[in-house]
């Protein structure tokens, strides 16, 4: 095949020049916004900054939401955060991290991450479903991740808990006995064991009890990012005033709600004494009165 005719060349480079110049304008003005935590049990936080950001617009620059690349700890994303390389974040508050970062203080996740349920052996199904709360606290042990917001709570409640720093490896400590149960959320528990069914089998979700206790999720910036801040909290009060920040909440959640109108669980109410004070109580009527 021969080359192009010349014309044709010259054409095609003016196109190219003419549209790049359109294009660029557009991106130079585009904010990049890299969060962290990352994965699949995540995506609603993400949805949801998304909703809000959108609601700034066009009064604010347009953006663009890129997951931070690196695996890291909750507590090295926290220094990420702080120094830059992160620029927001969604987990739970408390006293320390209110003192080194800016919370926007709308909780996001409406109290569910406080509602948990727990993960057992299934041949401890029937032991478990007869333990009344005193004997729960006195006869088992829970293993959590060295950096889940259950840890200090659990204890401070009087329950025994084995740490371990990586949150696979509970799976595999569960199933060998090192300890009888782990905490995890209504969104969280049945997705995970499906995962890892063909692996650990002899793990199932418990039928019978949760725990609930205070834990309001936010937002977070750093703490000179006060314009940022500003620009998320007023697209969550727009997104609470239009309904849309429900609506996503309960499509992301509809499975989660439909199984606490049906099931019978009896819940044991925990206090938190990780908690700053005069944090608001959260509003759970969302999807659990």
């Amino acid at each position: 095949m021969g080359a192009a005719p010349i014309s044709s060349v010259r054409i095609f480079v003016l196109f190219f020049v003419i549209t790049s110049s359109l294009v660029r304008p557009v991106a130079a003005n585009e904010a990049v916004i890299r969060y962290f935590p990352v994965g699949p049990i995540y995506e609603y936080r993400w949805k949801l900054l998304e909703l809000a950001l959108a609601h700034t617009q066009p009064a604010e620059a347009p953006v663009r939401l890129e997951p931070y690349p690196d695996e890291v700890t909750q507590n090295r994303g926290m220094l990420l955060l702080q120094s830059g390389a992160i620029d927001v974040i969604a987990l739970g508050t408390n006293a320390e991290r209110e003192a080194r970062m800016l919370p926007i203080k709308i909780d996001i996740l409406r109290g569910i991450v406080g509602f948990r349920i727990f993960v057992i052996r299934a041949a401890d199904q029937t032991r478990i479903a007869r333990m009344d709360e005193h004997e729960l606290r006195r006869q088992i042990t829970f293993g959590l991740n060295s950096q889940w917001a259950d840890l200090p709570i659990l204890r401070a409640n009087g329950y025994a808990v084995v740490t371990s720093s990586s949150y696979e490896n509970l799976f595999g400590m569960l199933a060998a006995g090192r300890f009888d149960a782990f905490t995890r959320g209504l969104n969280e528990a049945g997705r995970e064991l499906a995962a890892r069914r063909q692996k650990f089998p002899q793990l199932a979700v418990e039928q019978t009890k949760a725990i609930y206790f205070p834990y309001p999720v936010y937002f977070w910036v750093g703490q000179q990012n006060i314009a940022l801040a500003q620009r998320i909290e007023r697209g969550l009060r727009l997104s609470l005033a239009d309904g849309s920040f429900r609506k996503l909440f309960e499509s992301y959640h509809a499975a989660e709600i439909g199984l606490l109108a049906t099931e019978k669980r009896v819940v044991i109410r925990l206090s938190n004494p990780i908690l700053p004070a005069n944090t608001a109580e959260p509003d759970t009527r969302w999807w659990w009165r």
